[in-house]
């Protein structure tokens, strides 16, 4: 994770979920400006130790309730976190990320349109980022192991998508199998490029993005 991070001593560089610091320490010693988010104090406390004397900066803080300005992102992030994490880096500004995610969750971020998994966060990931999947993670690698593959991806800015348009993006797709006329009648939204009688999880992430962008009043 960290060679693909490719961190030179000028970036500033974040961590999300520091856990007990075994990536933590690794960071740091980079001589980097690094900042960590963790939201349990007995996993931040062993983290504190991991780096005690250096100049490392860490927060018992939900890292998404913060604004945060960051060029590097390397985490291992909490799979229960992925969706909500997409939907934040999305309107951020920066160099790459590099996370571990769960296998399955890759794979519906990286779905095309009319895929079964192609959701709300795949058009949210595709219209934000170009996407790479680095390697793939095997279960047994983790202790303790989780019952799931995971995989490391690398996340580079394409456009900033705000939380509005992310949140309208969320609402259409919770309407997925619904023809586009009957979904936005329902969700008080308008769209004038027509295909109306298409299906909204065949829509594509620039199509989906010209509908949920706000519109002026």
């Amino acid at each position: 994770m960290i060679s693909v991070a490719n961190i030179s001593t000028s970036d500033r560089v974040l961590e999300i979920g520091t856990g007990k610091g075994v990536l933590t320490r690794e960071l740091v010693g980079l001589g980097a400006e690094f900042d960590g988010y963790e939201v349990d104090e007995e996993n931040l406390a062993e983290t504190r130790e991991a780096v005690r004397g250096t100049t490392a900066r860490l927060h018992l803080a939900d890292a998404f309730e913060q604004e945060i300005e960051f060029d590097v992102l390397v985490s291992s992030l909490p799979y229960s976190e992925s969706s909500r994490f997409i939907g934040w880096l999305g309107g951020l500004s920066f160099r790459r990320a590099v996370v571990l995610l769960q296998d399955d969750f890759v794979r519906k971020i990286l779905a095309p349109p009319g895929d079964r998994d192609y959701r709300g966060v795949s058009a949210l990931a595709q219209l934000a980022f170009d996407v790479n999947v680095v390697e793939r993670v095997k279960r047994a690698a983790f202790a303790p192991q989780p019952k799931v593959d995971s995989v490391m991806v690398q996340f580079s800015p394409k456009q900033l998508v705000t939380k509005s348009e992310a949140s309208n993006i969320l609402r259409l797709f919770s309407l997925r199998r619904r023809r586009v006329s009957a979904a936005l009648g329902k969700l008080g939204m308008t769209w004038k490029g027509g295909q109306g009688t298409r299906r909204v999880n065949t829509l594509t992430p620039a199509e989906v993005h010209e509908i949920c962008r706000p519109r002026a009043p």
